[in-house]
């Protein structure tokens, strides 16, 4: 499991292909130090297991589920991405539930910068059909980054992001129309689903649920 919180930026060396079968590959200045193989990690929001690994790089294969459903798609030798290793049982909460399980690719927008602010306003565009898992002040994990979404208009989100924000992750190197990986809120699905089934054998109403605080 993951929180969100990026630790470090990685840049991808090289994709390898080899008989239908891929291997992404990533320097880092510090967090390969600290992977074992087998180890997972999340790139960029998705997780992956370390099967290569150099003091200053590890190597992950990408199944064809992963490549066709993330962004890791698009990025080429020398794109940046946002690395995280999974939440120490004795670490603390910082973001919110990451598991690293991509439901899906946005669209990056635009970062402008708040006038008279040192903040920034991110907008991206989401598909349709995750749009019923995204509110107003949610939580909505990004490219990995555990953000809380300010504003959502139809499939157009906007999350109000803070300069150490941008300095610690890929953020500032992506372009307009990029992929953006997406997980919404676990908890949302959960919810949904039990909301969905027979209601004589649940004791779950909407009722319950607001009371409980959702």
């Amino acid at each position: 499991m993951f929180t969100g919180i990026i630790e470090e930026v990685g840049r991808v060396t090289s994709i390898t292909e080899e008989n239908g079968n891929r291997r992404l590959t990533v320097s880092t200045s510090s967090l390969a130090k600290e992977l074992k193989k087998g180890d997972s990690i999340a790139v960029s929001g998705v997780c992956l297991t370390a099967v290569e690994i150099t003091p200053n790089s590890f190597g992950a294969d990408l199944a064809e589920e992963t490549w066709n459903r993330t962004s890791l798609s698009r990025i080429r030798p020398g794109a940046r991405v946002n690395l995280e290793l999974p939440m120490r049982a004795d670490g603390r909460f910082g973001g919110h539930i990451v598991q690293g399980h991509v439901d899906g690719t946005g669209k990056f927008i635009a970062l402008d910068g708040i006038p008279d602010a040192d903040n920034y306003w991110l907008r991206i565009e989401i598909p349709s059909e995750l749009a019923r898992y995204v509110i107003s002040k949610g939580s909505l994990s990004i490219e990995g980054i555990s953000l809380t979404v300010a504003k959502v208009e139809g499939t157009q989100v906007t999350a109000a992001i803070i300069p150490h924000t941008v300095e610690m992750t890929n953020l500032q190197s992506l372009k307009h129309g990029d992929p953006v990986n997406l997980e919404v809120d676990l908890i949302a699905k959960y919810v949904e689903k039990m909301m969905r089934g027979d209601s004589t054998k649940s004791s779950i109403t909407i009722e319950r649920l607001v009371q409980a605080g959702f």
